[in-house]
């Protein structure tokens, strides 16, 4: 007996013994097929990540002779003169990061609208025809979007861009150097290819991407929650503001995130559009401005071998800010109640 107790309750010297000795290790053979389906995930992974380092690592080879001669001086110089030495992504910088703000400005409200539509109010055969039409307006090529903006929409667009200025002008962005928006018999050439319009623009063409994301969210809304809100006495906007909507946060976020990183690539229709200026241009009303992508268009065919260093530093800083974007839009997303199962 005694040594029962010394040896606990089944015998021996088991409280000599770590507790994790005697856990049972349990083990379940997947299976070939899931083994194989792990080893493609993870190499499709590291695919990803491997083309995505080989990129930065060739912009950044390719790079380097221009970034060695600019140093520091490479953001915040705003000329854009390699051959002399003097070249920088300032001006090109503030202009890309306004444009895309401005088509952010204009792009969410519009998805959000047209997503919660489709996903809450339009009919099943309403429905069905929207989400094609959404779908066709993603794959629009981005010359169609130029094209338009220049030959429609920028001439439709200036006795707006003078209301603005008149009216709104105080406010420092939205004021125009050196012209009198209340004289009548000044010229409306000066709101020509301006921020605003080519900001519009892209805007228009990353809606459509921006409300595929969100309207995918909406819909996973769960049932559940739904009908508990209904339940209690909630209406359609109240049941979508108290569960679609907080259900939907992190698309909301990730859809707005990867509508900006891809305003901030816009090559083809910025290029259009644009007058471009190699100054800080603030002024988001007023003719001129520039972007990363439509320097290296406009520039690229003309570039000689250090001038193409150059273009190739100022990609590797694109490509830099659309990681950094697109890596907090995963973090947040990440941190998010979408796709959070109900508990209803």
């Amino acid at each position: 007996m005694a040594a029962g107790i010394a040896g606990g309750p089944f015998g021996g010297d088991s409280g000599d013994a770590p507790a994790a000795d005697r856990s049972r290790v349990l083990y379940a053979d997947p299976g070939l097929p899931d083994r194989i389906f792990r080893g493609v995930a993870r190499g499709g992974g590291a695919l990803v990540l491997a083309v995505m380092l080989l990129v930065g690592g060739f912009l950044l080879y390719r790079a380097w002779p221009a970034l060695d001669r600019a140093g520091w001086s490479f953001l915040t110089t705003e000329t854009w003169e390699p051959d002399a030495g003097r070249f920088g992504i300032a001006a090109v910088l503030v202009g890309t990061v306004l444009i895309a703000l401005v088509a952010i400005v204009v792009a969410v409200p519009l998805a959000v609208c047209a997503a919660l539509y489709i996903s809450e109010y339009a009919r099943p055969g309403v429905r069905t025809t929207l989400i094609s039409v959404v779908d066709l307006m993603a794959a629009v090529p981005s010359v169609v979007y130029g094209l338009w903006g220049l030959f429609f929409f920028e001439g439709a667009v200036l006795p707006t861009a003078r209301w603005i200025a008149t009216y709104l002008g105080w406010f420092p962005p939205f004021g125009v150097v050196g012209v009198d928006p209340g004289d009548p018999l000044s010229t409306e050439t000066v709101y020509t290819s301006s921020t605003l319009i080519a900001g519009i623009v892209v805007g228009l063409m990353v809606a459509p991407i921006i409300c595929s994301v969100m309207r995918e969210v909406f819909t996973q809304a769960p049932a559940g929650e739904r009908e508990g809100a209904y339940a209690l006495g909630a209406t359609r906007w109240g049941m979508i503001r108290t569960v679609v909507l907080p259900f939907g946060k992190g698309g909301m976020i990730g859809g707005t995130m990867l509508g900006l990183g891809r305003a901030l690539g816009e090559t083809i229709a910025v290029y259009l559009i644009i007058s471009p200026v190699f100054v800080i241009q603030w002024h988001v009303l007023q003719s001129g401005t520039s972007s990363v992508s439509s320097l290296i268009a406009l520039r690229y065919g003309e570039a000689g071998p250090f001038a193409m260093s150059a273009l190739m530093a100022a990609g590797l800083a694109l490509f830099v800010m659309t990681l950094i974007v697109n890596f907090a839009a995963s973090s947040i997303v990440a941190r998010s109640r979408s796709g959070a199962a109900s508990d209803a």
